[in-house]
């Protein structure tokens, strides 16, 4: 086999199965039981016309029949007057007559078994299509109920082309969705941290804890000024109570500074 010839082979193939994927097995039956029906239309149409024209010529017999007796009579008649001649042109017309019908006969006979034939093939082909109806009526009822068998198992295990479509979509929404959640855990990890505020300031580290030392400098100078304060107002038996409760204060600002620069190294770490 050459190539041409195997390219060809390959082609035909192709188209054949192409074919066999796109052909719908009940509207390959109902376009055949048309066909037959159509035939069988022509072949009635046939046998009407035939023995219209077997009609035809039975009437044209019959009118012959009546000439043959209507010269029959004159031939008589031309005896009885002693017309010979006329009674000899009677019979030589009666003859003429009787020969056409003798064809005519013939004709009629030969339409008559053309017709008896048609009418036993319109009978047997009638028979087979009224078989072929049944056959084609069980074929489909078949077809569509493996069909709809098909379509149903193709449903159920997914491997459909829609199911299919269903599936891939379903994937994609649930892969977005694990995303979005997992943008959003981030955004609130990023808030609870701090990070949002910083971006949001113009302040750096270093001017955080500059911020904090001038803020405990202060304090510390005015602590001194409330000592000093204290100590020139209070006397010599009551010197032990206030610095008892100079002690007691200064120790709660220690306590309150101490938090403050433990939340600010805090967040400086979590910055970090």
């Amino acid at each position: 086999m050459g190539i041409l010839s195997r390219a060809s082979y390959v082609v035909r193939s192709k188209l054949n199965a192409l074919l066999n994927r796109a052909e719908d097995p009940t509207e390959t039956l109902d376009y055949s039981y048309e066909r037959m029906r159509d035939e069988l239309q022509e072949v009635k149409q046939g046998i009407a016309d035939l023995t219209t024209q077997k009609k035809r010529l039975e009437i044209q017999k019959r009118r012959l029949e009546e000439n043959v007796d209507k010269h029959n009579e004159q031939a008589r008649e031309a005896v009885r007057q002693d017309r010979d001649d006329l009674a000899r042109r009677a019979l030589e017309k009666k003859k003429e007559k009787m020969n056409q019908i003798e064809e005519l006969e013939g004709q009629i006979a030969d339409l008559q078994s053309t017709q008896d034939d048609l009418v036993e093939k319109k009978n047997e082909l009638q028979s087979r299509i009224e078989e072929f109806r049944t056959k084609k009526e069980t074929m489909k009822a078949r077809y569509e109920a493996a069909e709809a068998s098909t379509r149903v198992s193709e449903a159920m295990s997914g491997v459909g082309d829609e199911m299919s479509e269903v599936g891939q979509a379903l994937e994609r929404a649930e892969e977005r969705t694990d995303d979005m959640e997992a943008r959003a855990a981030a955004m609130d990890e990023l808030q609870e941290s701090g990070a949002f505020d910083d971006a949001l300031s113009d302040e750096d580290e270093i001017d955080r804890q500059l911020e904090a030392g001038r803020t405990a400098t202060e304090v510390d100078a005015e602590l001194e000024t409330l000592k000093s304060e204290l100590g020139e107002s209070t006397g010599a038996g009551g010197e032990a109570a206030a610095e008892d409760d100079v002690e007691a204060e200064l120790d709660e600002l220690r306590e309150s500074e101490g938090e403050a620069e433990e939340e600010d190294d805090a967040d400086t770490e979590e910055s970090a």
